[in-house]
């Protein structure tokens, strides 16, 4: 499906370059992996499993410009609902994580955008692992737009802004 050299999109590891396709033996078993190196952090390396659909139902190609661009013209997007329990809405916001749809992560960032407003205007904060997810989810998103347009996820962070605020 994938081969050497492929820029692809993994779980919360974000982009990643498949570096080598390669028969290797974890626990005890012998299996081909694909070898990525996330981007934004080289030291790392990931083995993902070739065959393990579970696992690689968390891989795939990155968007495309006209795919980056199209998420942009849809903003504003309506939210996610919000879950009011904190422990199905981190298994919730993990799991779109973990998937990396972008137009749910992007649902998933204007909730937490929305909910942070309304805990500003209490004088409160989001909750931790909220913040985190919002952080993380953002990173992730940011960027592969930002890959995919040739710019920071500093300036793709700038054009959600103005976008939701306009």
């Amino acid at each position: 499906m994938y081969k050497v050299n492929d820029i692809v999109v993994y779980g919360t590891e974000g982009i990643c370059t498949i570096t080598d396709i390669a028969e290797m033996k974890f626990g005890g078993e012998r299996s081909e992996y694909y070898i990525l190196a996330p981007v934004t952090k080289a030291e790392n390396t990931v083995y993902v499993p070739r065959n393990n659909e579970k696992v690689l139902s968390r891989m795939r190609k990155v968007i495309s410009e006209d795919e980056a661009r199209q998420l942009l013209d849809s903003l504003p997007v309506t939210p996610m609902e919000w879950i009011s329990n904190d422990r199905e809405r981190q298994a919730a916001y993990k799991n779109v994580l973990l998937c990396g749809k972008p137009d749910e992560v992007f649902r998933m960032i204007s909730s937490l955008y929305s909910k942070q407003i309304d805990q500003m205007a209490v004088g409160k904060k989001l909750h931790a692992s909220d913040e985190r997810f919002l952080r993380d989810a953002e990173r992730m998103l940011f960027n592969e737009i930002g890959y995919a347009l040739g710019i920071s996820s500093s300036e793709v962070l700038s054009i959600v802004l103005k976008k939701i605020r306009s």
